[in-house]
């Protein structure tokens, strides 16, 4: 199932944690996420709760209030399952990346997801070659530290694609940044079956349809 790149355009859900929609209305559907760009840090000194997790290194400063979205796309109806371009039931959507600027193409998403509402536990990112430098990090403290912060899911939390243990979220962010044709091939539908709302991959467009195509 070929990807189709889309433009870097904001349609996604209503900003604030996903509820339930009341009888009689339309489930808001995710938006898009931008492509490559800076990606800011968290605020220095804010409490660990409330810090997504990122790159090591020094923060940046705070950034200023993010503006809403359109209030024209809040109700967005969602797209039902098995309609082209989603996988069971999830909005999928390619941002252009070479391989080694998936990984921060990937950060970027993350941040816009964030900016726009979504709860840090609804996110997982996914990587295909290098592991992301977070979960790099907290496999330095033991797997066992790593995996009780995945199991209890209030923050986004980055695995690597062939991972088993990483269980499905609303969100999830596949960062193509390496690893094999069979990796890749097996990577993507894996994310597609733990993605329920939305699922962004983050890679080389032709490569990604030529995996998908070679094992369709």
């Amino acid at each position: 199932m070929p990807l189709i790149p889309e433009e870097p355009q904001i349609h996604e859900s209503v900003p604030g944690p996903r509820a339930t929609p009341a009888a009689g209305r339309t489930a808001p559907t995710p938006r898009p996420v931008p492509g490559p760009g800076p990606r800011p840090a968290p605020p220095r000194g804010a409490p660990a709760s409330s810090v997504r997790p990122g790159k090591p290194g020094p923060a940046a400063p705070p950034r200023g209030p993010v503006a809403a979205p359109p209030a024209q796309r809040t109700n967005s109806p969602q797209p039902p399952a098995g309609e082209p371009g989603t996988a069971a039931g999830a909005q999928l959507q390619l941002i252009p990346a070479p391989a080694d600027g998936a990984v921060d193409a990937a950060d970027e998403a993350v941040d816009l997801l964030l900016d726009s509402g979504r709860a840090p536990g609804e996110i997982l990112v996914l990587t295909t070659g290098e592991t992301h430098p977070w979960a790099a990090h907290e496999l330095s403290f033991g797997e066992a530290s790593y995996w009780a912060q995945h199991n209890a899911a209030d923050d986004v939390f980055y695995a690597d694609a062939a991972a088993e243990r990483a269980t499905g979220r609303p969100v999830v962010v596949v960062a193509v940044n390496g690893g094999s044709d069979e990796v890749t091939a097996k990577a993507l539908p894996a994310a597609m079956a733990r993605a329920g709302t939305l699922l962004v991959v983050c890679g080389d467009p032709q490569r990604i349809n030529a995996v998908l195509g070679a094992n369709a």
